[in-house]
């Protein structure tokens, strides 16, 4: 399910965007939802600006690939791990948990 997830640092548009984000998180949830989105971003090449300046969306929402994050066997494995947790979820305070 995860396995094709873009590495940390990618720069990406999303569909129907006009500004380019850096994927700056995976398997984000936020703060009072239950939700979790593939990836969390900010603006590129600006950053973090503010704390309103952190987007979260999933991997169907990219148009374009600009960048590709760097890749090591670190990232591979957490790749690899990810894929073996199964169904996430967020629990009752607000973390990501496996089922």
């Amino acid at each position: 399910m995860y396995e094709n997830l873009l590495p940390l640092g990618s720069v990406i548009l999303l569909k129907d965007g006009n500004k380019r984000l850096m994927v700056t998180g995976r398997i984000q949830a936020r703060a009072g939802d239950s939700r979790i989105y593939d990836y969390s971003g900010c603006l590129f090449p600006e950053g973090l600006t503010s704390p309103d300046g952190l987007y979260f969306f999933d991997h169907d929402a990219i148009d374009t690939v600009f960048f590709i994050g760097f890749q090591d066997e670190e990232e591979l494995l957490f790749k690899r791990r990810l894929g073996e947790l199964g169904e996430l979820y967020v629990d009752e305070d607000g973390h990501i948990a496996a089922r």
